[in-house]
């Protein structure tokens, strides 16, 4: 048996670190946090006792049993404990309930943190051991108590008083108002537009475009304008260059690791750091939550010689970053490759992506600025008919190029950008026109966040920290308060004006507006939930607030604020205003509109919220009537939507036709959203309108269902079915399911070995309800 016993946190990490250590040394992984605030206790009283300084009562994760019995096998035979897990709050908690459950002195065990899982890291690690610094697990239990007493005690309150509301979370509820905010300036957006004028002009062959300094507020104006010019020439009055330099931004934190996965690859926060934790634990970049753009010497050395064998002397440029974050540790590492001569990493092609990212950001940090040239060409109008109420200065073209002159780090990160050249002119040049027009163009609203800019948002407000980040915008969306848009926005008209052989042409063209492709998009239930909290839970949906709570975090891991002050502080005005949320009237909670009436029945039409979301109804329960409802057409709110749009949202069920052997086909909207059904058969239309889809549209779906569903039949005996499922095949009679023997082919099973076996399978028992585990 080994002497040493090290813990990690992580099977892989676990596999990684044991090639560099011994024989001597065992490796084993506690496979994340072993034990969490229980449910509820033995004895009935909280597992979060407030009156007795937050006393918390802790739970062995059921399905961490065998791994603790293992390790307690393992401490046994071992003459040294080594805990070696994560450097972080979350690390050092669970080295702390290891102590707990493994019964190890945390003042005295051997605690063990590295940046990165290299030979020499790791046994740097083990040459200078410390214990667990109970300040790091104060902090990460002020957390994980806050976020539990905000889940216990406002979730039931959001469950009774909100329609359709799941839960309230203390960083996620500010995340969401942040959505919501966004979203309205978004509606109240009042677009507005002007004509830009663009010219082509051409100089002994070459081509070039320059734009006119005044923008027209006027499709008149702009008309007037390209009238005015059908006799102008047009002369260079000046050309003006500026060098400039571009200097290469800082290695990558957690945040900006999360906000350039996303702009760059398109991945999600929760992606980014799945991958991130994956190339880490496999050895191949430092640990990859971190605030600190930091890099060690070593590092830096590394790579200076690596640009300078690979590029040049001149390529390369020593920089040190420092961290503007108060709480950031300089002791800690920007997130940088182990190696940075590997330039691929074996695994998936996320893997692949996100690493190269990471490397060329590292390197492109210690490389040169890189120095280009601006040029300005300004080109006067000559002979034109004067224009009232604009400057002439203003009347006057301008063409912008730039020129790279040494590439510097462009030439391993945020390149590929074509130089915008212009040809060789002088003043006073002549230059013919080979096309103008004036194109109006709209002012645009704020943009939507996508998860990158949300976690730069989060960041500058201090709201959570780069560890949590994804898990807030995952929870976000698995809530029902935002999801992700899909829209390629609305078709808009928009006027061309154009000077053609000395005629104004007028031309109308279409862009796409409004587009919410890839963007947080706050749902109805998300405005509802935040409304809600805005008016009576102000404190946990304040950025200020939330962002000093962060603050409080780090300095009780600082030992600057105790824990239990910090907690009460919270605890008590939060706690008052949970005991008066009982006089909130839950009617009052959301707005309903009466859009009009139906002249079918004369009954009124009110759009309102349910438990499902918006939803519209027809009728109300006054004199025993039974109301019928609609879910509210896409793209509609309470507010916005028309009684035409309600109307024709009562339309459904629809019969479409039907099938070629004459069964009908009719099309609705559900809970899970559009369908059509033929008998007892349901297929989703996901993309298709039920109010409109073609009759050969739905023939081919149901076709296609159909051929799945046939996949999916092995045997078909009438009232018994032999079927593929989820777990392998399986006979069902519909109401009772029996497995098949392992060493049976179901294809040679008949009908009366499918009906022995289904009467001798075990009855089905009361389905069980598994409350879902809260996470803090």
């Amino acid at each position: 048996m080994s002497k040493h016993l090290v813990i990690v946190e992580s099977p892989a990490k676990a596999k990684t670190i044991e090639k560099y250590l011994g024989k001597d040394f065992k490796v084993l992984s506690s496979i994340g946090h072993i034990r969490s605030i229980a449910k509820k206790t033995k004895d009935g009283t909280p597992p979060i006792d407030v009156k007795n300084g937050f006393a918390t009562t802790y739970e062995i994760d059921p399905e961490k049993k065998k791994t603790i019995a293992e390790l307690k096998k393992a401490v046994k035979a071992a003459e040294t404990v080594w805990l070696a897990t994560d450097e972080d709050r979350e690390g050092e908690a669970i080295a702390w309930h290891l102590c707990e459950v493994l019964k190890l002195n945390p003042a005295t065990t051997n605690r063990i943190v590295f940046h990165e899982i290299t030979k020499s890291a790791i046994e740097e690690a083990v040459a200078h051991p410390r214990t667990v610094d109970m300040k790091l697990v104060e902090a990460q239990q002020a957390r994980q108590i806050l976020d539990r007493i905000v889940g216990f005690e406002l979730s039931p309150v959001v469950w009774q008083k909100v329609p359709g509301g799941k839960s309230a979370g203390r960083v996620q509820s500010p995340a969401v108002r942040l959505l919501v905010e966004r979203e309205r300036e978004i509606r109240a957006f009042e677009s507005t537009s002007q004509f830009k004028v663009v010219a082509i002009f051409t100089h002994n062959g070459h081509e070039f475009k320059a734009e006119l300094r005044q923008r027209f507020d006027t499709e008149e104006t702009a008309r007037a304008f390209l009238e005015s010019v059908k006799t102008a020439q047009y002369t260079v009055s000046d050309i003006s260059t500026s060098p400039s330099t571009r200097n290469p931004a800082a290695p990558f934190t957690t945040s900006t690791l999360q906000q350039e996965a996303n702009s760059k690859l398109g991945f999600s926060s929760r992606t980014t750091m799945s991958t991130a934790q994956k190339l880490y634990q496999e050895g191949k970049i430092t640990y990859m939550r971190t605030d600190s753009v930091n890099l060690s010497t070593q590092a830096i050395s590394a790579a200076a010689d690596y640009i300078k064998r690979l590029y040049g002397v001149e390529y390369s440029h020593v920089r040190k970053f420092t961290t503007k974050s108060a709480g950031a540790q300089e002791a800690h590492e920007a997130i940088r490759p182990t190696d940075i001569s590997r330039e691929s990493v074996s695994g998936s092609d996320y893997d692949q992506k996100l690493y190269d990212l990471i490397r060329r950001r590292t390197l492109a940090s210690q490389m040169a600025a890189a120095t280009l040239e601006n040029t300005t060409i300004t080109i006067d109008i000559v002979n034109a008919a004067s224009l009232p109420n604009v400057a002439p200065r203003q009347l006057v073209f301008e063409a912008k190029g730039q020129v790279v002159i040494f590439d510097g780090f462009l030439r391993v990160y945020g390149g590929g950008k074509e130089d915008t050249l212009l040809p060789a002119l002088s003043t006073k040049d002549s230059l013919a026109v080979y096309s103008l027009e004036a194109r109006q163009v709209f002012a645009r609203p704020p943009a939507r966040y996508t998860e990158g800019m949300l976690v730069k948002k989060l960041e500058e407000l201090g709201i959570g920290r780069p560890s949590t980040y994804a898990t807030i915008i995952n929870t976000v969306q698995a809530r029902g308060y935002a999801e992700k848009g899909e829209s390629e926005g609305m078709p808009r008209d928009l006027i061309v004006l154009q000077l053609i052989d000395d005629t104004v042409h007028r031309e109308i063209e279409q862009e796409k507006t409004g587009s919410n492709r890839g963007k947080l998009v706050p749902t109805p239930a998300g405005e509802l939930i935040s409304d809600f909290l805005g008016k009576h839970f102000n404190q946990v949906i304040d950025y200020g607030f939330t962002a000093s709570v962060e603050e409080h975090f780090d300095d009780i891991a600082g030992d600057k604020l105790p824990r239990n002050m910090m907690l009460q502080e919270f605890y008590t005005p939060f706690h008052q205003l949970i005991e008066k949320s009982g006089d909130i009237d839950r009617s009052s909670v959301g707005h309903s509109k009466e859009i009009g009436l139906d002249p079918k029945t004369n009954q009124p039409i009110i759009a309102r919220f349910g438990r499902y979301g918006p939803m519209l109804q027809l009728g109300n329960t006054e004199e025993g009537n039974k109301p019928q409802f609609a879910p509210l057409p896409k793209g509609t709110s309470i507010d916005s939507v028309t009684l035409e749009q309600a109307l024709e949202a009562f339309t459904l069920p629809r019969l479409v036709g039907q099938t070629e052997d004459g069964q009908d086909i009719k099309a609705n909207v559900g809970r899970f959203g559009p369908y059509i059904q033929v008998g007892k058969l349901f297929v989703s239309i996901k993309d298709h309108d039920p109010r409109t889809i073609a009759l050969a549209d739905a023939r081919e779906l149901y076709s296609a269902k159909l051929h799945a569903e046939a996949e999916k039949t092995i045997a078909d005996f009438g009232t018994i079915k032999i079927l593929n499922g989820r777990f392998g095949p399986y006979i069902t009679d519909g109401k009772k399911n029996a497995k098949i023997p392992k060493d049976t082919d179901p294809k040679t099973i008949k009908e009366s070995e499918a009906k022995q076996l289904l009467e001798s399978a075990p009855a089905k028992g009361k389905a069980r309800r598994i409350p879902r585990r809260k996470k803090a």
